[in-house]
C-alpha cells in the first residue's frame, strides 16, 4: 500500500468502525466553574476508544455562570440536551461532572421522554455538599461550615447554586424548609412532581457513580455514591428515603443498574482528565 493510500484507509476504518459498532452520542455537562475547556482530554480518550463518537461538551453557564441557580441552569441544559436526545432513537450516554451531575439529574428528572442510557456522573455531590474545601473558601470567605447555614437556607442563599445542595446534617428542618432543589429532587419532601420524577429517572439503563476518598473537595465524598441512602450504617431517616424508593434509587439498586467506581489518589480536578478513570470507570459504558 503505497504512502498516499494510508489516509484514505484510515479515515474509512474510522467511517465503517463508527457505522457498525452504532456507537451512542455522549454528552458532557461541566461543574462549578468549569466549561469545555476543561473537557478536551476526556473527548480525545473518547474518540481514541471509540472512533466517529459525537462527543458534545455543553458550553452553557461557564465559569462565574456556574454560580447561577441550579433550576435555572437545568432549564438551560434541558434545552440544550433535548435536540441531540431527538436525533438519535438509540439513546445517548450523560457524563456530568462535580455540580453538573446535579444537574443532568434535574434534566432527566424533568425530561419524560429522554432517552439517556447510561448516566455517568463523575464525583458529585449527589447527597449534597458539607465540608471546608477550596471552594467553598473561595465562594465563602467570611464563614466556615457549620454556620454557612445562615446564609445558604434562606431566600437570597438559594439564588446561589451550592447553597442549593448545601446540606448540613446539623440542621436538617432548616434544610427541607429552605432547600429547593436537593431536597426535592432527592425526594426528600413530598411535592406533586414527585412520581414524575421518579418515573423519568428510572428510564436510564445504567447509573455510573465515580469517585474516591482522595478528592479534596466533595464532602463527604461519599456524597457522590449517594451512600447516605443505600449504607445500612447511616442514620434512620435517610435509610428510610432509600427504603422508600423515593426517587428511584432502590429499584436501580436492585436491578442490578447502579455500578461504583471507587478510585484512590485522584483529586477532584483530574477526574476528567485521568486515563485509568477513563479506563476503569467511563469506557465500558459508552457503547
Amino acid at each position: 500500500m503505497t504512502d498516499g493510500c494510508r489516509p484514505c484507509v484510515v479515515i474509512w476504518t474510522i467511517f465503517l468502525l463508527s457505522s457498525v459498532m452504532g456507537y451512542k452520542p455522549v454528552i458532557i455537562v461541566h461543574g462549578i466553574l468549569d466549561g469545555p475547556r476543561q473537557f478536551e482530554i476526556l473527548a480525545k480518550f473518547i474518540n481514541q476508544s471509540h472512533p466517529g463518537t459525537s462527543v458534545t461538551t455543553l458550553a452553557l453557564y461557564d465559569y462565574i455562570g456556574s454560580m447561577k441557580p441550579l433550576w435555572q441552569q437545568v432549564d438551560g441544559f434541558r434545552e440544550a440536551i433535548r435536540p441531540i436526545m431527538e436525533s438519535t432513537d438509540d439513546g445517548v450516554h450523560l457524563i456530568c461532572f462535580s455540580q453538573g451531575g446535579l444537574i443532568c439529574r434535574g434534566v432527566l428528572a424533568t425530561l419524560p421522554t429522554h432517552n439517556a442510557h447510561s448516566l455517568i456522573l463523575l464525583s458529585s455531590p449527589l447527597a449534597g455538599q458539607y465540608g471546608d474545601s477550596s471552594y467553598l473558601k473561595h465562594f465563602f470567605p467570611k464563614f466556615i461550615k457549620s454556620r454557612l447555614y445562615h446564609f445558604c437556607y434562606t431566600t437570597c442563599g438559594q439564588r446561589i447554586s451550592i447553597c442549593n445542595y448545601w446540606n448540613d446534617p446539623h440542621q436538617r428542618e432548616r434544610y427541607l424548609k429552605s432547600s429547593i432543589y436537593l431536597a426535592p429532587l432527592n425526594g426528600e419532601i413530598e411535592h406533586a412532581n414527585s412520581t414524575a420524577w421518579r418515573d423519568s429517572f428510572l428510564r436510564i439503563q445504567t447509573l455510573v457513580l465515580i469517585g474516591g476518598q482522595d478528592d479534596g473537595v466533595i464532602t463527604p465524598w461519599e456524597s457522590r455514591s449517594l451512600q447516605r441512602f443505600i449504607s445500612s450504617r447511616d442514620i434512620e431517616h435517610q435509610k428510610f428515603w432509600y427504603l422508600r424508593d423515593a426517587f428511584g434509587l432502590k429499584t436501580l439498586n436492585s436491578e442490578g443498574a447502579v455500578v461504583k467506581c471507587v478510585v484512590p489518589g485522584v483529586h477532584h480536578t483530574s477526574w476528567h482528565s485521568n486515563h485509568t478513570v477513563y479506563k476503569n470507570c467511563i469506557d465500558k459504558w459508552l457503547t
